[in-house]
This record gives structure tokens, sequence and C-alpha cells, in this order.
């Protein structure tokens, strides 16, 4: 079992490219708004039930998915409400199954990034799709997370999805 980490800060491309990428290897896309649009439905975002509950089902997923040797890709927007021990619960539970984990980085000129932010399609799982909300909770730290494990970073300002996809395949394959 593999599990793709596909992270990055908001609008880099994370569902896009992880789309195309279940598409050319047939891995499983666990999206992470299904999870946090399902929490918040019952707690606040950030409140301590929230955290909670969401890394439960993360790392609940994670393990039947390796358990039954089923590879999964997930996107992930590190951010302060996630509790830095869920990267190394993240480990533990792929490992203990016989899984690995790719970390991959996806990155963004900034300027794009803010056009790519008030796109449409980023409301489809009530995403973040406000430049101005973006520049505040950025400024605020909200996106501070610590360094995840080395992987592999790929820029996307100027690079198709089904390219990134590409090579995060490449990499995931020598694994």
């Amino acid at each position: 079992m593999k599990l793709v980490y596909i992270h990055g800060a908001p609008a880099v491309g994370k569902l896009t490219v992880a789309r195309e990428l279940a598409r050319l290897t047939g891995f499983r896309l666990f999206h992470n708004h299904l999870t946090v649009d399902l929490v918040s439905s019952l707690f606040d975002f950030g409140s301590e039930p929230f955290i909670r509950l969401r890394e439960q089902i993360w790392l609940a997923a994670f393990a039947e998915a390796a358990r039954d040797n089923v590879s999964l890709i997930f996107s992930f927007n590190p951010e302060r409400t996630v509790r830095e021990r869920f990267i190394q619960n993240t480990l533990d539970v792929v490992g203990s199954a016989g899984g690995r984990v790719a970390f991959v980085e996806l990155t963004c000129a900034e300027d794009e990034l803010e056009r790519r932010i008030e796109d449409a399609s980023r409301k489809d799982f009530g995403k973040l799709a406000s430049v101005e909300q973006y520049r505040t909770l950025k400024d605020a730290g909200a996106f501070h997370f610590p360094k995840l494990p080395n992987g592999v970073s790929l820029d996307t300002t100027n690079q198709l999805p089904a390219d990134s996809a590409r090579l995060i395949s490449e990499y995931v394959a020598k694994m």
C-alpha cells in the first residue's frame, strides 16, 4: 500500500493534480475536504472536538486502506489546527501495515495562487475562495505548520496538472 500525501498552500492545485494522479495510477483519492466538511457540520472548525475527530477519521481511513492494501492519494493543506504528531501518527499507521508514505509538496507563485483562489471551482467543497481572506489568514499564521518529511516538490505555476501527476507517478513507482 502506498499513501501519496499531496500537500501545499490553498489553490496550488492539490485536488486537480490528485484527480489526474488517480486517473493515471488507479489509486483512490481521499480528498481532505470530504472529512473537513463532515466534521465541520458537527463542530466549529479548529475546536478541540473538530481537531480530534478530523484526525481520527483521517487515520482510520489510512489504517483501513493499509490493511486492505488499497493505495491512496491524500490531499492536505498543512495548517495550524493540525496537531504536529498527526504526521508521525500517519507514518506509524501506514508503516505498521507494511505501507509507505510518499510526501509530495506542490508550490505555486503567489500571484498565480491568488488568481486561482477566486476560481469558481473552489466553491464546490467550501474551499477558501477569497484573496482577502487568504491574505488575512496567511498574515495571522494560519498556514504555519512544521516542515513535513522530505519527498518531492513540484512548482505548479506553469505546469499542467497531468504533467505534475506524471512526475509524481514516476516518483511513487520508485518507492
